[in-house]
């Protein structure tokens, strides 16, 4: 009998110190708890995560409700693809893709992240010939993110605004111009 309890004793402190042990949540944890594990802030994914794997070499997926774009400074925008991917390592997620950086009007694809360690502070994004620093501060938390069909129209309807404008600047330039023409001509 004691040898009974003795294995149940085992057996049920076992159970209780490996359920411990696991994460929350049904086992999993979220992307953000993940970026923050590996020293990365946790606003560098958007808001609406639908789907997130992790495997032990720390390659990743995160499937996101459609493909956006979210603003870090008033000048800095970052799209996402619906599926972005990547590599995470302590401070810092290489090779990365589905996400690209807007620098003078341009998109470029963003091939990986990385904070210093111990922290300055920063975060840089390389983007290929440059890495754009920013603070870390501005992605201490995940960004709200626009879905680029939204995106696009209201981009869409700046372009046809700008359209209107440069045909009015134009239509008041010819006009400027027949003005002056017609004073010089006598009939």
């Amino acid at each position: 009998m004691p040898i009974v309890l003795f294995l149940c004793l085992s057996l049920s402190s076992l159970l209780s110190s490996a359920s411990a042990s696991e994460p929350a949540a049904g086992g999993a944890m979220s992307a953000y708890e993940v970026l923050k594990s590996h020293g990365l802030p946790m606003g560098l994914l958007p808001k609406g995560i639908q789907d997130f794997r992790v495997d032990g070499e720390g390659r990743f997926e995160v499937r996101l409700e459609a493909a956006c774009t979210a603003r870090f400074e008033s000048q800095s925008e970052v799209r996402f693809n619906s599926t972005v991917s990547g590599t995470l390592s302590y401070g810092q997620i290489a090779p990365l893709s589905g996400v690209a950086a807007q620098e003078l009007f341009l998109w470029f694809p963003v091939r990986g992240i990385r904070v210093d360690i111990p922290s300055s502070g920063l975060i840089y994004f390389d983007v290929g010939v440059i890495y754009k620093r920013f603070s870390l501060s501005l992605f201490e938390t995940p960004p709200d993110c626009i879905p680029l069909s939204s995106f696009s129209e209201a981009l869409g309807e700046g372009s046809r605004i700008a359209r209107l404008v440069s045909k009015s600047q134009l239509g008041e330039l010819r006009y400027n111009l027949d003005q002056k023409g017609a004073r010089g001509v006598v009939l």
